[in-house]
C-alpha cells in the first residue's frame, strides 16, 4: 500500500493533516512561546538548547529542555505559582516530539489569560470557570469516539485510532494528570501532553481546538513520522508532484476557534 509521500523527495515541503500525526516541525522556543519579550517578559536560552521565559510578575514560568537521546526528545513545561516563592499550583508538560504549533497555541491562550487577569479583577489563571465540555465537545463533533470507565476516566479517540485525549474526572486518590493527550499508537505514542489538576480548563480547550484544527501544518517529508504516514493527508501540495497528483485531504468541517471565550 502506497501513501502520499511515497515518491517525494525527503526535503519536499508539504502541508499535512491531521495535526496530531505531523511530527514536531521547527522547534524554536522564542517563537513558539511568542510572549511580548520587549514588555518585561525575560527570556534566556543556553547554547545547548534549554530555554526559559517568565511573566513580569514571575508567577508563570515556561521552559524547554531538549534531551535528544531520550524518549520524547525532551520536555516543554509550564508552571503557575500563586506567588513566586510558592510551589506550583498547576503545570502542563509536552514531549518535545509534539507538533510545536500545539504548544504555541496553548501559550497564546496562556498570554491572553494573563493579560485578562492583569487588566481586570479576575484571576482565571487560578480560578477558571470554563466548562469541561468546552474541551471535549469539539472532539465529538469531529467524529472522535467516547468511552467512559468505572475507574473515573473517560477517553476520546481519533477516528483512525492514532491519537487520543483521556480525562480523569474522579480526582480522589490520584496524583496523576487530569488530562492526557497523545499522538501515534497508544502503546508507543510519538508524543504525550499532560495537564495537572487545577490547570485552567480554558488552556486545555485551547489545546484540543488546536489539535483538531483543519489548518494544515507545514512540514518537509522527512519531518513526518514514518510509522503513521499512511494515516496522513497532504492538504495542499506545494511544488511539482512526480508520478501523478498527490491525494488531497477530503473536505472537513470548518476550523474550531482556538479561543473558548
Amino acid at each position: 500500500m502506497t501513501h502520499p509521500f511515497e515518491n517525494l523527495d525527503p526535503a519536499h515541503p508539504v502541508q499535512v493533516l491531521p495535526r496530531h500525526l505531523a511530527g514536531p516541525g521547527v522547534v524554536d522556543p522564542r517563537t513558539t512561546w511568542a510572549f511580548p519579550y520587549d514588555e518585561g517578559w525575560p527570556f534566556a536560552q543556553t547554547e545547548h538548547g534549554p530555554a526559559a521565559a517568565f511573566s513580569p510578575c514571575l508567577r508563570l514560568q515556561t521552559t524547554y529542555d531538549p534531551q535528544p537521546d531520550k524518549p520524547g526528545k525532551g520536555t516543554w513545561m509550564i508552571t503557575a505559582h500563586r506567588a513566586p516563592s510558592l510551589p506550583s499550583d498547576w503545570w502542563i508538560t509536552f514531549d518535545a516530539t509534539i507538533p510545536a504549533e500545539l504548544v504555541h497555541d496553548v501559550h497564546t491562550e496562556l498570554l491572553d489569560l494573563y493579560l485578562e487577569d492583569r487588566h481586570s479583577d479576575q484571576d482565571r489563571l487560578f480560578q477558571d470557570e470554563t466548562a469541561l465540555h468546552e474541551v471535549y465537545a469539539p472532539l465529538l463533533t469531529r467524529g472522535w469516539s467516547h468511552d467512559v470507565k468505572t475507574d473515573g476516566t473517560q477517553t476520546f479517540l481519533t477516528p483512525e485510532g492514532l491519537g487520543g485525549v483521556r480525562h480523569r474526572y474522579d480526582i480522589s486518590g490520584s496524583n496523576g494528570p487530569a488530562w492526557r493527550a497523545w499522538g501515534g499508537h497508544p502503546s508507543e505514542p510519538h508524543w504525550k501532553a499532560d495537564f495537572s489538576f487545577r490547570t485552567p480548563t480554558t488552556l486545555v480547550a485551547a489545546f484540543t481546538a488546536s489539535l483538531i484544527s483543519t489548518d494544515p501544518l507545514h512540514r518537509t517529508v522527512q519531518d513526518v513520522p514514518v510509522q503513521t504516514r499512511r494515516a496522513l493527508y497532504v492538504a495542499t501540495p506545494t511544488g511539482k508532484q512526480p508520478n501523478g497528483t498527490t491525494p488531497v485531504a477530503p473536505p472537513l468541517p470548518a476550523p474550531v476557534s482556538g479561543h473558548t471565550r
